[in-house]
């Protein structure tokens, strides 16, 4: 049985992995994929049912990374549980391979590929309905950021699976309150969040993105109401796990150097 311990050390273990490859490619957006590390690794700790060995088996749920330019979270995930070989990480932004700057179907276990936003939730639901429609009991997950939600095409997306009553649908939102270039309230306001997320039908609930036995323990009880799909608004950090990236801008942007990849692998060791 899978447990918080267990998939806190495959979260510290994935925000080490998503370090090294942006520091290896000088690439971008690590703070964004630190922020969904621990929602990530609860999801393939235990809640999806899949198989590293069968990626693309007929029964399996699909997870949709809808911000897909926090990619190394999930290459990380993905390396982590025997998708394919850790090694290949090494290969990360580089010339020909298969591991995007932003994610990529052509990896073992994505199921699409995203980088303009507002595509994610879309595509996830009308996978959930081919799903009801086919009589197939697997589940369609998607991961969105808060910035994320000023697309008008979630908000189509949000009545469609209300009103097909797609209780096979989870949407889960980091919630870390920045995007860009400054907050998301400054940018485009999305409270309250819960409340109109509600009035679209939908069954809502709020955590602490960071605390994995609540993920779990919410994250494994979908649908939390018969008729609905599930919207969890996971309230996260920025950078987590770095110090000096935790609630900063300057990492959506920024690529670590040498030394500041150093001290953050340090503090990850420690924690």
């Amino acid at each position: 049985m899978t447990t918080s311990a267990d998939t806190f050390a495959l979260a510290q273990r994935m925000r080490a992995q998503a370090l090294r490859m942006v520091h290896r490619a000088r690439a971008s957006h690590i703070g964004s994929a630190l922020s969904i590390c621990d929602i990530v690794a609860v999801l393939y700790g235990g809640v999806l049912h899949v198989d590293p060995k069968q990626p693309a088996a007929a029964q399996r749920d699909r997870f949709i990374l809808s911000k897909g330019h926090a990619c190394v979270a999930v290459y990380a995930a993905l390396a982590e549980t025997g998708f394919f070989p850790t090694e290949d990480l090494l290969s990360y932004g580089q010339d020909h391979s298969v591991l995007m700057n932003h994610i990529s179907h052509k990896v073992a276990g994505v199921e699409f590929s995203t980088g303009s936003l507002g595509h994610g939730l879309p595509f996830g639901t009308g996978k959930a309905l081919a799903a009801k429609r086919s009589g197939k009991g697997w589940r369609s997950f998607v991961l969105l950021s808060d910035g994320e939600l000023g697309e008008g095409s979630n908000w189509e997306a949000l009545m469609f699976a209300a009103h097909h009553q797609l209780d096979n649908l989870v949407a889960v939102v980091d919630y870390n309150k920045l995007q860009s270039l400054t907050t998301v309230d400054k940018t485009l306001r999305v409270e309250p969040l819960a409340d109109k997320v509600r009035a679209f039908g939908w069954a809502v609930r709020e955590v602490d993105g960071h605390d994995h036995a609540a993920l779990a323990k919410l994250l494994g009880a979908v649908p939390w109401e018969p008729g609905k799909p599930s919207f969890l608004i996971a309230h996260t950090i920025k950078g987590k796990g770095v110090s000096f990236m935790e609630n900063s801008v300057d990492w959506h942007y920024k690529s670590p150097s040498a030394e500041q990849l150093a001290q953050a692998l340090e503090e990850i060791e420690r924690a």
